[in-house]
């Protein structure tokens, strides 16, 4: 048997959770868990999925930095994931900083679609820890190196 790649998504609750959603179902031999604010429209969206429950509100909080950034080093332990994948918000930071110093994660920021002019503040953030930055326009993270465009399929 072979061992599958773990991967964790980690988000706050939302559109952020959605877009994150819409890369399910995983290819075959990829096993994903998610973090995420246990929020009820959180909750129902991750039924039957490992998750984990992240502090909030976030929105500039030292506490919840800390609060997460503990919560962090406990699901890495737990899960040991090879990639960590976010589109925002401010849970990413402490998940991309522990795993990549402590747990040599690769970590990948999907910009959000919305977002077209500039980088959101946790891909400026996570800059000095993210392997590679996904976006939708053109516009996006264009002083950002490590970064693929992608687009809708038909």
């Amino acid at each position: 048997m072979t061992e599958s790649m773990r991967v964790l998504f980690v988000c706050s609750s939302g559109g952020h959770l959605d877009q994150l959603l819409a890369l399910l179902p995983q290819p075959e031999g990829v096993d994903i868990a998610i973090a995420t604010f246990l929020k009820p429209d959180a909750s129902s969206k991750i039924t039957g999925m490992r998750s984990y429950g992240l502090f909030w509100p976030t929105n500039r909080s030292v506490k919840a930095l800390l609060i997460n950034l503990k919560r962090a080093f406990s699901v890495l332990r737990r899960e040991r994931p090879a990639i960590i994948v976010s589109s925002g918000a401010a849970a990413a930071v402490p998940f991309f900083f522990a795993g990549k110093i402590f747990f040599r994660t690769k970590n990948v920021f999907i910009e959000c679609f919305d977002r077209v002019d500039n980088a959101t503040m946790t891909a400026r953030l996570t800059k000095p820890v993210t392997d590679l930055y996904v976006c939708q326009w053109d516009s996006q993270l264009s002083d950002y190196p490590r970064r693929e465009q992608v687009t809708r399929s038909r």
